[in-house]
């Protein structure tokens, strides 16, 4: 199994939330395929600073979840990154199913309020992203058993994903080693970086995998567009559904 040089079974993963979109966008709307909606300006121009501030980076791998946003956004990414990783697809680290909400809603307004709600209430049992969307449970359950497939090969010391808030809010929560108690503590800025290392251990005389031994995190939500995060006093999800916000450019 390659390990991160100085170690002897530790790997790094860089998790990513795919850049700006906007789901209002009038092309958008009308067609309604919110699962395919295309990054905006400023969401290529982020995925290029991540790209910029990876370009360093000896990256093995390159992993979306497939839907349009991400992989735009690790095609950029991978476009900086020499030499170039091999580019693959994970569908179980696709954005959690929303459903719909119980009361109409007026505005973007009552929108956020309602989304940033549910991440508040995923521990509880049985919850669900919005009345009949995916299970957070079981959301975060997918996701994990992804990252735990990717971590028992052994030809990669660093990869890159490239995913969704929701889902790297669950990861995270795992991660933090809170189940989902606090998933709506991980904020996920659009284009962010996040930096998690994962201590390895040889499989046990019974069991065929390597397991994980504990799970560092190394750094959080990092915006390499702006890594002080001046003047990003929205929300990710205010952020996602304000006009003037989306039409600015870094």
């Amino acid at each position: 199994m390659h390990t991160l040089p100085g170690t002897t079974g530790r790997r790094r993963i860089y998790l990513m939330r795919h850049g700006h979109v906007d789901y209002l966008a009038p092309a958008v709307v009308a067609s309604g395929g919110f699962h395919a909606v295309p990054l905006t300006s400023r969401g290529r121009l982020e995925a290029q600073a991540a790209g910029r501030a990876l370009s360093g980076v000896a990256v093995d791998r390159v992993i979306c979840s497939g839907l349009p946003r991400t992989r735009e956004t690790a095609q950029i990414v991978q476009s900086f990154l020499d030499p170039a990783p091999e580019f693959e697809v994970e569908s179980d680290l696709v954005e959690i199913r929303g459903g719909l909400p119980k009361l109409p809603l007026s505005n973007r307004q009552d929108l956020i309020a309602v989304m940033s709600f549910e991440f508040a209430r995923a521990a509880e049992e049985g919850a669900t992203m919005m009345e009949g969307g995916e299970v957070f449970a079981a959301a975060q359950a997918r996701s994990i058993g992804a990252l735990e497939r990717l971590l028992c090969r052994p030809d990669w010391r660093q990869i890159l994903i490239v995913a969704h808030e929701g889902i790297n809010r669950l990861i995270l929560s795992w991660a933090a080693g809170t189940g989902l108690r606090a998933t709506s503590a991980f904020e996920q800025d659009t284009g962010c970086i996040n930096v998690l290392d994962f201590d390895m251990v040889p499989a046990e005389e019974d069991a065929l995998e390597p397991k994980i031994e504990r799970v560092l995190i190394k750094a959080v939500n990092l915006t390499p567009y702006n890594y002080l995060k001046h003047g990003m006093n929205l929300t990710s999800l205010e952020a996602i559904f304000d006009r003037d916000f989306a039409e600015e450019r870094i």
